[in-house]
């Protein structure tokens, strides 16, 4: 037992992912808002996004990556909510909360589909969503990208070659030249040579396999370890060859928990009573219900997942700014109920989602683990 229902960690959207790129272009002099941020100025500025790279994860195995581990913090910042892969990065590609970008969870119903925004296609099938429902118009935020192309920066995306195009690329990346990778060194080389030369520079390059390894092998394990010191290396090697005109910042999208308690929406009859959709992920669900049937859900799954989760109305996580402030196109993507994991509870969908749902490790809520994330900033010596 988790004992008293202690308060989420609310995401605080003054300084979170948002706040990132749009403190990068201000150190690129790109015209803006106050920079929630303290970036000094720059010619070029490298963003490595480093999938899963949480703070809390970062602080317990800092012998695993002493470069990571030294270098200046200028956060921890919050992710947002959900605290997920495409939710975050549009967070960071936009410079606004997921309530102003609409991307609020892994499967994500829109447009009368359930959308996999990490695929773009229809949850459970391989049917692409791409002309069906255009990123550009399910995220039709412009993204600080396009901002600091338009201002006249040479814009670079630096991210696995199959990215190229995909629906979230378009829905939260968009703006610039991509440059598709197969492996850890020629992402090195990629953000080297896209900082490199004259001219006003910003790169933003990706790398997704310590949250793999968090998911396949759960947060921490040997695997985890072994490759959070890799991407220390690939880190201390940018930095090494680092323009000294340049800054090289590192942020995570999410932290990860180990999973021990498991409720399937699926096959549990009392969780699907009165439910239309269940979408999101396992530590983050929204849950659509059916007309008439809000207070029985409510009650049905405050219940069942008793203090394995806060569970709440998606009116009082919308008043509370669990997902900051709610665009119109964004607000019937929230569930009428809205559940955030705590501990290692995780809601899975067995037969909608049967890869994610045998992952030992997760994330998506509104703990210190999957929230925080470090945005530490580097500079040639």
């Amino acid at each position: 037992m988790l004992g008293r229902v202690s308060s989420p960690l609310l995401p605080s959207y003054a300084c979170s992912l948002a706040s990132v790129l749009p403190s990068l272009l201000g150190a690129l002099g790109v015209p803006g808002p106050p920079a929630a941020l303290a970036v000094p100025p720059v010619r070029a500025a490298a963003l490595l996004l480093v999938d899963g790279l949480g703070s809390e994860l970062l602080r317990r195995h800092a012998a695993d990556a002493p470069f990571l581990a030294g270098l200046p913090d200028a956060g921890p910042l919050t992710a947002g909510f959900p605290s997920s892969t495409s939710i975050s990065l549009a967070t960071l590609g936009t410079g606004v909360p997921p309530g102003a970008h609409g991307l609020l969870g892994i499967a994500l119903r829109t447009g009368g589909e359930l959308l996999d925004t990490l695929t773009w296609t229809a949850q459970g099938t391989r049917t692409d969503l791409r002309e069906q429902l255009v990123p550009e118009q399910v995220q039709p935020v412009p993204t600080a990208l396009e901002r600091a192309e338009a201002d006249g920066v040479e814009v670079t995306v630096v991210s696995l070659r199959e990215f190229a195009g995909s629906g979230l690329t378009r829905a939260a990346l968009r703006g610039g030249r991509f440059h598709g990778t197969h492996a850890l060194g020629d992402l090195a080389a990629g953000v080297l040579t896209a900082v490199s030369g004259s001219g006003r520079q910003l790169c933003y390059g990706y790398h997704r396999d310590l949250d793999a390894m968090g998911h396949l092998h759960g947060p921490g394990s040997l695997p985890w370890r072994l490759q959070l010191a890799q991407v220390d290396r690939l880190a201390s090697l940018i930095v090494e060859r680092l323009p000294p005109d340049a800054v090289l910042a590192v942020t995570g999208d999410h932290g990860m928990v180990a999973v021990d308690r498991v409720h399937d929406a699926d096959t549990d009859p009392v969780l699907s009573d009165g439910v239309a959709a269940v979408t999101g992920d396992p530590r983050a669900r929204h849950v659509h219900v059916l007309p008439g049937a809000l207070d029985d859900v409510l009650a049905t799954w405050t219940a069942q997942l008793g203090d394995g989760a806060w569970v709440v109305p998606g009116e009082q996580a919308v008043t509370e700014g669990w997902f900051g402030p709610v665009a119109a196109h964004a607000r019937d993507r929230i569930g009428d109920v809205v559940v955030a994991a705590r501990g290692g509870t995780a809601v899975i969908r067995s037969v909608a989602e049967p890869l994610i749902s045998r992952m030992p490790g997760q994330h998506g809520s509104l703990t210190a683990d999957e929230q925080l994330v470090p945005l530490l900033l580097a500079r040639a010596v």
